[in-house]
């Protein structure tokens, strides 16, 4: 079988890795043949994703595509699909996460739980929609890893919001952010991992570590397992769905976002679980058994996120410090270069003892931040 990955960064990389596992040739599509996923692929293309026609050029040939990042051009994947091929996630179901706008209309539609919002489309909508103030402003188009997100507590915030089409949403009184996996066939079974708890930076808006399985009140778990399910059933693709919700103080749990693709909040699943996010998704575009989702050990997992623009080798302080912590997996992208916030790698951590889990995460960030 023939799978196609449309875009090289990190995702693709630990996608290739699992596929090393199965009977399968692997392509893949990115602008630069420096990008991480390159080497590890049977065939690369350099090219651009959010081109309909190269998209359609690179997979006409292949019996599968899937993707790694948002910016894929859907029409391009629709012209996979007429040809015959198995696109995962479908371009139905792109077309309405890649679009902050269309996917938070898509849970009103679907009475799936999510935060109070209005759509804007210009300074003048938001500063006219002040009552959901504090608020969070999203840019329908283009936002990743903290971009495109404005918090606007008050009035005097309202210059930092969008221009253009966008998401205004109340802000939730936030006890938890949670993020579950989930995995579904072309026969519409579905396995579900244990939630993770994410812990975020709050200058960079990025992920800075996260404990898995969540610490939870057995309702809560149930409540957040079904409404993740509702999302990925009424979405009606198959493929690996990372569905990010919020816990608020009351215990209401909200959808905040959904990836349509792999993810960084299933990155611990490639040790802490017995069937990880990647190695699940080769099963589901290969029509194989669905795998097990179960936890072998609690996992704590930390983002290594660029400080300067040096980039770690093999010789690096960093790497030689964290190759010390006992049960602790590093994992760097190949990235070329280094800048600050970009994310250059992640380790995971492996304990049933929580307070071991936050002591050795606590002690990752020291190590590659050089404050020991």
């Amino acid at each position: 079988m023939k799978v196609g990955i449309l875009g090289g960064g990190q995702l693709g990389r630990m996608l290739l890795q699992a596929g090393a596992n199965y009977p399968v040739e692997t392509h893949c599509m990115e602008k630069s043949e420096d990008c991480p996923a390159a080497s590890l692929c049977h065939n690369f293309v350099t090219g651009d994703i959010t081109d309909a026609g190269q998209v359609f050029s690179f997979g006409k040939d292949l019996d599968a595509v899937t993707i790694e990042i948002e910016s894929v051009s859907v029409e391009g994947l629709r012209k996979l699909e007429e040809h015959g091929l198995k696109v995962f996630p479908s371009s139905a179901a792109l077309e309405i996460i890649k679009n902050k706008v269309t996917q938070k209309e898509f849970y009103a539609a679907n009475s799936i739980p999510t935060s109070e919002f209005v759509i804007t489309r210009s300074i003048e909508e938001v500063r006219a929609n002040q009552q959901l103030f504090p608020a969070v402003h999203k840019a329908a188009i283009g936002g990743y890893d903290g971009r495109g997100v404005q918090i606007l507590n008050e009035i005097k915030d309202i210059n930092q919001a969008f221009p253009g089409d966008a998401v205004l949403e109340r802000k939730v009184d936030i006890e938890k952010e949670l993020a579950i996996i989930v995995a579904r066939n072309n026969a519409g079974d579905t396995a579900i991992y244990p939630p993770s708890e994410m812990i975020f930076d709050p200058v960079l808006n990025l992920l800075q570590y996260q404990l898995s399985p969540a610490t939870l009140p057995e309702k809560v778990l149930w409540k957040a397992e079904a409404i993740a399910l509702a999302v990925v059933k009424n979405l009606n693709s198959a493929g690996i769905f990372a569905v990010e919700l919020f816990l608020d103080r009351e215990e209401n749990v909200w959808v905040n976002e959904t990836a349509p693709r792999v993810h960084n909040s299933g990155h611990h699943t490639i040790e802490g679980n017995f069937s990880s996010q990647f190695d699940m998704l080769w099963r589901v575009m290969l029509n194989l058994p669905l795998g097990n989702t179960a936890k072998i050990m609690d996992t704590a997992l930390v983002n290594l996120i660029g400080q300067t623009t040096e980039t770690v080798d093999e010789n690096s302080v960093q790497l030689r410090g964290l190759s010390k912590i006992d049960n602790a997996f590093v994992h760097l992208y190949g990235k070329k270069e280094s800048r600050p916030g970009r994310k250059m790698g992640h380790v995971t951590i492996l304990s049933n003892d929580r307070k071991e889990l936050v002591f050795q995460a606590r002690n990752v960030r020291n190590i590659w931040e050089g404050n020991i």
